[in-house]
């Protein structure tokens, strides 16, 4: 869901949501430059849910266990988030869902996104 803003720059702002948590938020995708930039926004957003566990990456606040960012692209595809470059990201997300780990098995070829170097994002 994608709004130009009156200033002509343009915006991408996504609906997120958290497994167990009860309301969703929205943000503005181009606020934000990297995977990491927006892994510190969504941990501050859900941080009554969740919690940081080892290496950084965000945890279930309940039961410890990983939580891992995923997006809905323009087909309609669910993704990991950060498997593909950040720009293309942006361009191509419609929402973002936060999931167990458990649950994104099938999504990548891994629970590590590939462009690791622009962040350690939620995962």
């Amino acid at each position: 869901m994608k709004k130009p803003t009156a200033g002509g720059n343009g915006s991408a702002f996504v609906k997120v949501s958290m497994d167990g948590a009860p309301y969703l938020r929205k943000v503005d995708l181009k606020m934000y430059n990297t995977y990491k930039d927006l892994s510190i926004a969504l941990q501050k957003m859900f941080s009554t849910f969740t919690a940081t566990g080892n290496e950084g990456k965000m945890v279930e606040a309940v039961n410890g266990s990983d939580v891992v960012t995923t997006y809905e692209d323009k087909d309609g595809d669910w993704m990991l988030v950060g498997d593909v470059p950040w720009e293309m990201f942006v361009a191509s997300c419609k929402r973002l869902r936060i999931i167990k780990g458990s649950e994104a098995i099938g999504l990548g070829q891994c629970l590590q996104p590939k462009f690791s170097s622009n962040s350690r994002f939620i995962s």
